[in-house]
C-alpha cells in the first residue's frame, strides 16, 4: 500500500480540481514482436503453460491494482483501456476474471469504455463475442493494412483476409470498434493505400486510427531500415486519406484518429486533454495528479520481474514529479494533436499554472500562423497540423 500522505503533502502546485482517471491494464505477450514495434511487447515462448502463466499476471495485475487504491481512492474511473503487446491472446475467462477484479475495486463510471486491443487472427477472432460478454464494450483492431504483401513487409501475422473476416465479427459484436491501419509502409503506392483506406470504410467503421509508419529507435527496422514512400507521397497519402474519410462520415478529431458521432474514444481523449491514467502492468506508464503536484508512475519492465514484484507488493519501478518548467510542454504536446483545441481556463485547471507561463509560446505560433483563436479557444490551424511537431516544440521549456 502507497502512503498516501507522501502525494498530499506541500508542493509548488495549486490545481482547482483533479482531472478525469482512466485506467490503463498491460497485456505484454505477443505472437511475434513487429520490427516496428517500441511498445513493451514480448514473444510468447515455446513450452510456457499459457493457462498457467496468464492466471499468475491477473493475480499480479490485481494486486498491483490494489496496492494503488490509495493513490486514487473514491475518484471514479471514466475508461478502461487493455492495451498491449496483444491482449486478444488472453483467454476471455482470465479478461472476465481481471475486469470483475477490476469493477470490485474501482468505482468504473455507468457509462465507463473499457477497451481491449484484439489482432486480427483466427483464434482470436473466435473471442470476440466472449469478450464482448466479460464486459469488453469497445474493440481496437490491428489491422494495419488489407494487402497481404505490404502485411509482410511489416511483419505482421494476419492475412487480408483474416482482416476482413475479423472486422466482420467485431462489427457483429461490438456496437463501437475501432480499426487502426497504418500508410507510408514499405513498396506502398498511393494508390495502394487508397484501397485499403476504401477497404477498412466498406466495414463502416465507428473509429478509425490512421498512423504514419515510423522507424522508432532500438526496433528491428531501425537496424534494418525498408525502403518506404518518400515524403511527398506520404504527404499526398495523408491528404488522400482526410478526403476520403471526410465523405465518409466520418470527422478527424485527432491528429490520426476519425469518428463518427458518439463514437470518440473517450479514453485516448483523456490523455490529450491531460487527465490522469492509472498505468498497471509491465513497464505501465502513469499520471497522476494531487492537490499539489503531478506524478509519473512507470512499473518494472520485463513481465516475469513484474509479477514477482507485483505480488510482493513492489510493482513500482520509477517515480518522478513533473517539475513546473515542464507542464507547459506536456500539457501543449498533447492538446495540440485535437482539432478542437483547448482554452486557458482547462489548461491552468489541469497544470496548476497561470497563462503567463504559456502566453508568448502562444502569440509566437499564431505569429507563424499554425495556431488559431476563436474567442477563449485555442486550436492548430490546418498548416498547424501539417507542422504539428514544430508547432509543439515551441512550448519546450529551452525554446
Amino acid at each position: 500500500m502507497q502512503d498516501i500522505q507522501h502525494y498530499l503533502r506541500p508542493g509548488t502546485l495549486q490545481l482547482p480540481a483533479l482531472p478525469p482517471l482512466s485506467l490503463y491494464l498491460h497485456l505484454p505477450w505477443c505472437l511475434k514482436k513487429c520490427p516496428y514495434c517500441d511498445f513493451n511487447s514480448h514473444e510468447r515462448r515455446a513450452g510456457v503453460d499459457a493457462a498457467a502463466q496468464q492466471t499468475r499476471y491477473v493475480d499480479a495485475l490485481l494486486a498491483d491494482l490494489e496496492a494503488s487504491l490509495a493513490l486514487v481512492w473514491g475518484r471514479p474511473v471514466v475508461s478502461v483501456f487493455i492495451g498491449g503487446g496483444t491482449p486478444s491472446l488472453f483467454e476471455p475467462e482470465a479478461i472476465d476474471r481481471l475486469i470483475g477484479g477490476v469493477r470490485a475495486l474501482l468505482p468504473l463510471e455507468p457509462a465507463c469504455e473499457i477497451t481491449l486491443e484484439a489482432n486480427p487472427g483466427t483464434f482470436e477472432r473466435e473471442r470476440f463475442a466472449a469478450f464482448r460478454g466479460a464486459g469488453v464494450t469497445r474493440l481496437s483492431v490491428g489491422v494495419q493494412s488489407f494487402n497481404d504483401a505490404h502485411l509482410g513487409a511489416i511483419g505482421r501475422v494476419h492475412d487480408g483476409a483474416q482482416a476482413r473476416a475479423a472486422l466482420e465479427e467485431a462489427a457483429r459484436a461490438f456496437d463501437t470498434f475501432n480499426l487502426d491501419l497504418m500508410y507510408a509502409l514499405p513498396g506502398q503506392t498511393l494508390a495502394q493505400l487508397e484501397q485499403d483506406v476504401r477497404t477498412a470504410l466498406s466495414f463502416a467503421p465507428p473509429h478509425l486510427s490512421i498512423y504514419h509508419l515510423t522507424i522508432e529507435p532500438n526496433t528491428l527496422f531501425a537496424k534494418f531500415p525498408p525502403a518506404v514512400p518518400d515524403d511527398d507521397t506520404a504527404w499526398a497519402m495523408l491528404d488522400r486519406i482526410t478526403e476520403l474519410t471526410g465523405a465518409a462520415g466520418l470527422e478527424r478529431y485527432e491528429i490520426s484518429a476519425y469518428a463518427r458521432a458518439g463514437h470518440r474514444c473517450t479514453h485516448n481523449l483523456n490523455y490529450w486533454q491531460f487527465g490522469d491514467y492509472l498505468g498497471i502492468g509491465a513497464g505501465a506508464h502513469g499520471k497522476l495528479s494531487f492537490p499539489h503536484r503531478i506524478v509519473r508512475q512507470v512499473r518494472h519492465r520485463l513481465p516475469e520481474l513484474y509479477m514477482d514484484k507485483a505480488l510482493a507488493g513492489d510493482a513500482l519501478a520509477q517515480e518522478e514529479q513533473v517539475v513546473r518548467r515542464d507542464l507547459p510542454f506536456e500539457y501543449l504536446l498533447n492538446a495540440l494533436r485535437l482539432k478542437d483545441g483547448f482554452t486557458l481556463a482547462h489548461y491552468m485547471e489541469r497544470t496548476g499554472l497561470p497563462p503567463s507561463s504559456v502566453q508568448p509560446a502562444l502569440d509566437e505560433a499564431r505569429h507563424r500562423g499554425w495556431l488559431e483563436q476563436h474567442g477563449a479557444l485555442w486550436r492548430p490551424s490546418a498548416r498547424g497540423f501539417d507542422f504539428l511537431s514544430d508547432l509543439q516544440q515551441l512550448f519546450l521549456p529551452d525554446a
